[in-house]
């Protein structure tokens, strides 16, 4: 592997997307969304014709009360400025609680309703319960199943993909990526020790981390990530930022990387070389870099492909798949993302799909450029993924120019 390229960010390009429109709702999430998630579920089980003794309504008004209030203030003393892990995980379970029940209360209430009354299933009051007794059960199972699947070891997901300009000395090259590993209040050394040996069993030529490595700082979630030493690549591992990196200090995430082994392609490029032929992998900062304020700290892709050949096939790292737009302006041949986690709780990748223009695996954009958006590693927040499995992910690179036998 070799490093052509300057270890600072080049200057220039100095275009700085616009909000999205997902940036201008989620100013608004954090005032509805603890109401939405609380309030209708409790209007459905406890308040639609189910006739429930004056106890059992007070009890559970009282239940969804508490969860309105407690989750916010939880979540404020986990991840605001006093940074409490035990009031995070409080926080993000009713969060990712309070989601699964609000989605399965409006698809049951509506739908369940409906067909029982079609059907001429019961009174009112019978279908009204039958929807509660419903909604509660479809709940607990997805809680169960979604923590069961977020704490797991990642399947791995393998598949080719032919470049056109990849020579055929590098055809064959084996790209593991990982991503959104989300270090955080739940300890997951262990968890994260198990991932790192199963990404030595795929013996790998280039392994990448395409950023989210943790919430939290590096100092305070080092135990965690320190298993990212262990990993083994025949030729390079290499790493960007994520958004997340900018919560928590981001410089400190780099440096810990660069102390683990890993090569922090920060608006730069180095040269895998096999078989006579070489691959451009470049990398750059999250697109939230500029915003954060942080000296230096920008996505650079021209600084990013400074010194390289143009003639030569280019992997680039990003860890948002919005950036595709500017990578498929430069003809990149492939760009590797996470960041969306294939939106974790159905049916929350709506919301993701406002934002990013890929949810997972991979897609084609502009006149040769692909994209590959993992659905993470590890998990954001809530401690749940329903319908979005983890993923670990093989991309074994096939080049069109080899020669067959006459």
């Amino acid at each position: 592997m070799t490093d052509t390229s300057n270890t600072r960010p080049a200057e220039g390009e100095a275009q700085v997307p616009r909000p999205s429109r997902l940036h201008h709702l989620m100013r608004y999430i954090p005032l509805i969304a603890p109401v939405l998630l609380w309030a209708v579920p409790c209007w459905v089980l406890l308040h639609t014709g189910q006739h429930w003794s004056l106890p059992v309504r007070l009890a559970g008004t009282a239940l969804f009360a508490l969860g309105l209030v407690g989750m916010p203030l939880a979540m404020m003393r986990g991840h605001g400025r006093r940074q409490q892990d035990r009031a995070a995980i409080i926080g993000d379970t009713l969060l990712g609680a309070g989601w699964i029940l609000f989605t399965w209360s409006v698809l049951l209430g509506v739908l369940l309703r409906l067909a029982l009354t079609v059907a001429g299933v019961g009174g009112s009051q019978d279908r009204a319960r039958i929807v509660t007794w419903a909604v509660l059960g479809t709940t607990a199972v997805l809680l169960a199943w979604g923590y069961a699947e977020a704490r797991r070891v990642p399947r791995v997901r393998r598949l080719d993909v032919r470049l056109p300009r990849l020579g055929a000395g590098l055809d064959g090259t084996r790209v593991v990526l990982i991503t959104d590993t989300h270090y955080g209040p739940l300890d997951r050394a262990r968890w994260s020790a198990r991932v790192c040996e199963t990404v030595n069993t795929l013996e790998a030529d280039l392994v990448c981390h395409t950023g989210d490595i943790a919430d939290g700082t590096a100092e305070r979630r080092r135990a965690q990530a320190a298993p990212l030493g262990t990993v083994r690549a025949t030729r390079a591992r290499v790493y960007v930022t994520g958004n997340h990196e900018y919560y928590s200090e981001a410089q400190g995430w780099v440096d810990l990387m660069d102390e683990l082994g890993w090569e922090p392609l920060r608006n730069r490029h180095v040269l895998l070389e096999r078989g006579g032929d070489t691959l451009v992998v470049a990398g750059v900062d999250d697109v939230t870099a500029e915003s954060s304020g942080l000296a230096g700290h920008r996505a650079h892709l021209a600084g990013a492909l400074d010194g390289a050949d143009p003639g030569l096939p280019v992997l680039l790292l990003a860890h948002q798949p919005k950036f595709i737009d500017r990578a498929a302006a430069h003809g990149i041949d492939l760009q590797l993302s996470g960041h969306t986690h294939g939106g974790q709780i159905w049916p929350f990748h709506h919301l993701v799909r406002i934002d990013q223009p890929a949810l997972a695996g991979l897609s084609h954009h502009g006149t040769r450029t692909l994209l590959y958006t993992s659905r993470g590693t590890g998990f954001w927040g809530p401690p749940f993924r329903v319908f979005a499995p983890s993923e670990i992910t093989l991309l074994v690179l096939r080049s069109p120019h080899l020669h067959t036998a006459p």
